[in-house]
């Protein structure tokens, strides 16, 4: 057994990056001593913590703030700000400004991938938060347009700078515990009864810019449950499939060198929380790969407690289960545990998985602040061109089993997937959900 180990990387060494991108010839390119003047854009909740983020890293000038609700945009850049950034409410100002390297992008799923691509068209590098997108085809538009105009696209899938993460899938997972068979994770949160609650449609308020907000998606009216955060319970804006299942799916790929599943299946509804929400308060999803083996997703919002394995504490072992012919590994934030299989059934009694825990602590622990070293390792990439540690296109593969899995649940079917060509091969009516149209005057394109 491994106790008490530290292991600590920084970003600027580079986990895993793919070959030179050479960047288009309008954008500056930014030299070793240059900062990165970066825009934010959407400040409330993530974006406050992206900024606490970002401000970790020598290499950054905050060139502006952007945020369609003024008294957001106020207290951010008095928090934030030194006085000299620029503040706009309309992200469409940044686009021409030549004092913007990148923008960094903590809006609202459903802006997503309009801002991105747009960004990539002006020259711009892009941080995005998570989720990539809202459908498949948004999210392959916003990988063309990364690869069109030869843009550094990091999503805010932090855990792949994460250096205990590394740890334990860089030599291969497979090598420690054999063939996983089964991964599964969860998302498991007591919202019962009454949930988010329900809201009448009224005035917006004063400083918020809604139908901004609204952007590409359908005029209704405002509702204090929508915005601001409460918008990931409406399938319109997010899912919490996508919110939360998105980090533990790019986990399970990344672990298991997976590209995508080959058949999803969800099942769920709305079964006791008695509140607007349009998503399900109870979901399992199935997911089946090529390869032999299960990934399991269960969304449980009217019942919280852990449904894997538990300390003595009765706190689950992981955010991640991954079931191993020799040995089963829990993966969390700041460790992870393999715990040997006994064999079974007419089986000899050979030993198999060695035992192990692999802790981040003290000064390990405090310093593997996985979002600083993201957005450095983007920084660095904006100098290098390098494709940082969460590439647009595995950010990409991720979310979309978030979508697939959404698919599933509205049809009502199990789906066969073929990643190649980003199309349902058993269900025409699944296929047409795989994107989502814009009100007009916006459009996504490259």
């Amino acid at each position: 057994m491994v106790n008490r180990r530290t292991f600590l990387k920084t970003t600027s060494l580079g986990f895993g990056l793919a070959a030179l991108q050479t960047p288009s010839s309008h954008a500056q390119i930014l030299g070793a001593n240059d900062k990165a003047r970066l825009a934010f854009v959407g400040l409330a909740n993530r974006g406050g913590q992206l900024l606490t983020a970002f401000k970790k890293s020598p290499d950054l000038k905050i060139a502006a703030f952007c945020d369609l609700d003024a008294n957001t945009l106020a207290s951010a850049a008095e928090r934030f700000g030194d006085g000299s950034e620029a503040k706009v409410s309309d992200f469409r100002q940044l686009y021409d400004r030549k004092d913007v390297d990148g923008l960094v992008l903590a809006t609202p799923d459903h802006w997503h991938a309009y801002q991105t691509v747009e960004a990539c068209k002006a020259g711009k590098d892009v941080y995005c938060e998570k989720p990539l997108s809202t459908s498949i085809a948004e999210g392959r538009i916003m990988v063309e347009a990364a690869r069109k105009y030869e843009r550094v696209v990091q999503v805010g899938i932090h855990r792949r700078s994460a250096p205990l993460y590394h740890a334990a899938f860089d030599s291969g997972l497979e090598n420690k515990i054999g063939k996983v068979t089964v991964a599964r994770t969860a998302h498991c949160s007591n919202m019962y009864p009454a949930g988010m609650g329900k809201a009448r449609p009224t005035t917006p308020p004063e400083g918020l810019d809604w139908e901004l907000w609204l952007g590409p998606r359908p005029e209704r009216d405002y509702q204090e449950n929508i915005t601001p955060y409460k918008f990931r319970w409406w399938d319109e804006y997010c899912s919490q499939i996508a919110n939360q299942g998105v980090h533990f799916f790019d986990l399970i790929r990344w672990a298991l060198n997976e590209k995508a599943p080959a058949s999803v299946c969800a099942m769920g509804g709305k079964f006791a929380v008695d509140d607007d929400r349009t998503i399900p308060d109870t979901l399992a999803v199935c997911f089946e790969f090529a390869s032999g083996r299960l990934v399991t997703f269960n969304h449980f919002e009217s019942n919280g407690n852990p449904i894997m394995a538990t300390d003595e504490n009765y706190r689950a072992l992981g955010y991640v289960e991954y079931r191993g012919t020799m040995g089963t590994c829990y993966v969390y934030d700041n460790r992870y545990i393999i715990k040997p299989e006994k064999p079974g059934q007419f089986q000899t009694k050979e030993p198999r998985a060695q035992e192990e825990v692999y802790q981040l602590e003290g000064d390990a622990q405090q310093n593997a602040d996985a979002t600083a070293l993201h957005a450095q390792n983007f920084i660095d990439c904006m100098r290098s061109r390098n494709r940082p540690n969460t590439d647009v296109e595995e950010a990409h593969l991720s979310t979309a089993m978030s979508h697939l899995a959404n698919i599933s649940l509205k049809t009502r079917k199990r789906l066969e997937w073929d990643a190649d060509v980003e199309r349902i091969t058993n269900c025409d009516e699944a296929n047409e959900l795989l994107g989502v149209s814009y009100r007009e005057p916006w459009k996504l394109t490259l």
